[in-house]
């Protein structure tokens, strides 16, 4: 019974929130409960979640104050001139700019945290996507896709866990796949190149051409017939471009959305519920907005070095980390207690929206955990498993570790799932490093999990519905996976029969 219960639990979830019948917040909190109810938890039901979410609250307050802090360095103007070097490297072509994004996701994700990848790419390219029209979606995807791929690194969190729980060397897991990984990242690029193609034939080129009192502003070139054209409106700074407000026709903090001929642009004004205004993607790039501090642009990129030093040498607790951070900026780029003040309401829709959805993810892992269905679906799966499968237990594996490592935590599956597996395959001559490599192949689809926070924090961010992201990233990431774990085992380094 909690079996069934479990699976209908997470389908009904993922069906609700990627047809967009029930915002992913109310589905996280109501779906659980009710299947909860069902499973004969009882009042016990308070326990559960209120366990879950206070292992969840150290991850809310990271992700809290590091949106606040990014929003801060974006608002003082610290990454203007990367996303106007970005812009030339790229130039008007929707296409190459896609496939910038996968390129810096991936070279941000090398040092191993989602979160800290999305906010550097959300604050580097989500400017550019919203003043050219592109789609949000396309981002979030590319992003997620490049990010999940890489999570296999042997200093992230999947390979490293993987390791701890079967007693190996993270190394012996990481470099014999990195023939699947090079493959996988081959993947991520060629979808970021197809998906950026069809931007490109439904937006067309941008050319940015002097307008009067020396602003920026895009006009349409060779636009394509379903193409939504932007305001083309005089601006009044010297900045490379025009407000986002004027842009986008921004209402609210959320863009317009609509193409010429009528349609929603896909993933454009269709997040969650992040409206208001004073939102990252509001003031991103304005040259007039009066947040600018660019006399103080050597500090603040000074201070953010020195944070994601603290990040990676892991001198102090994540989350305190950004809350010292934090502290510091607004105190130096804001010191009037007023300015201060406005600085922490501006950001306050863009830290609701997503740790809101940390806390509502505490309910779904707390139900899943506290009946017991997470393990009775761990446990089914490994039992309706033949014996005469267990030469290509392996393979099997890497397989499950997609859904497996989507539906639960990666710590549930790699401390309770893992080593049951492991030492089955080990009567049929599969070491626990081959079975490693196996379990971490499924990182890109995992990495878009609702249960990831970094995932929420993407989405939020960039404005997203999870159900759209859901439906654009998922199959791809399957399709890296599948790759991944094909390469695997044609090289030998998984075996299979």
């Amino acid at each position: 019974m909690l079996v069934i219960l479990g699976y209908a639990m997470v389908l009904t979830f993922m069906v609700l929130i990627m047809t967009k019948r029930m915002s992913p917040m109310l589905a996280l909190i109501i779906v659980p409960t009710v299947f909860g109810l069902f499973a004969g938890a009882g009042l016990g039901l308070g326990d559960m979640v209120t366990e879950a979410i206070g292992t969840l609250a150290p991850t809310a307050a990271l992700l809290m104050f590091a949106i606040m802090y990014f929003g801060l360095m974006i608002d003082v103007g610290l990454f203007d001139p990367l996303v106007r070097f970005i812009l030339r490297v790229t130039g008007n072509d929707p296409a190459k700019i896609v496939l910038g994004t996968a390129l810096l996701a991936g070279a941000v994700s090398l040092d191993g945290d989602g979160s800290t990848t999305f906010i550097v790419v959300t604050a580097a390219m989500l400017p550019i996507y919203l003043k050219l029209g592109m789609s949000p979606v396309v981002m979030t995807c590319v992003a997620g896709l490049t990010n999940g791929t890489l999570n296999i690194v042997p200093w992230g969190g999947p390979t490293a866990r993987a390791a701890a729980a079967l007693k190996i060397d993270p190394t012996d897991i990481f470099v014999p796949l990195v023939p699947s990984l090079v493959v996988g990242l081959l993947l991520c690029f060629t979808f970021a190149w197809t998906m950026g193609l069809r931007e490109r034939k439904r937006l067309g080129l941008i050319e940015f051409t002097e307008a009067s009192r020396g602003a920026r502003v895009p006009e349409r070139a060779n636009a394509g017939a379903g193409s939504r054209v932007l305001a083309a409106v005089g601006g009044t700074g010297g900045g490379m471009f025009t407000s986002p407000t004027v842009a986008l026709g921004l209402r609210g903090g959320k863009a317009d959305g609509r193409r010429a001929d009528g349609e929603g642009v896909d993933g454009v004004g269709s997040g969650d519920d992040s409206t208001g205004t004073g939102t990252m993607a509001e003031t991103m790039l304005d040259p007039n907005r009066p947040t600018l501090r660019p006399g103080r642009i050597w500090f603040n990129l000074a201070l953010t070095v020195a944070v994601m030093v603290a990040l990676v040498l892991g001198l102090l607790p994540l989350h305190f980390v950004f809350m010292i951070g934090t502290a510091i900026a607004l105190l130096v780029n804001f010191p009037q207690l007023k300015q201060q003040t406005g600085q922490i309401v501006a950001h306050a829709p863009s830290i609701v929206g997503v740790v809101s959805m940390v806390f509502a993810a505490g309910v779904l892992i707390g139900v899943l955990d506290g009946t017991g269905m997470v393990a009775a679906m761990a446990d089914w799966l490994v039992a309706v498993i033949p014996d005469s499968m267990g030469p290509y237990l392996a393979g099997i594996t890497g397989v499950l570790s997609m859904p497996l490592t989507f539906f639960m935590s990666n710590d549930a599956f790699y401390f309770g799932i893992l080593p049951v597996l492991s030492e089955s395959a080990a009567a049929y001559g599969i070491t626990p490093a081959e079975m490693a490599r196996a379990s971490v192949v499924g990182q890109p689809v995992h990495m878009q999990s609702p249960l990831v926070p970094a995932i929420l924090l993407l989405v939020s961010l960039a404005n997203v519905n999870l159900g759209d992201h859901h439906r654009k990233v998922l199959w791809r990431a399957a399709v890296v996976a599948m790759a991944m774990l094909v390469v695997a085992i044609v090289v030998r380094v998984i075996p299979f029969g």
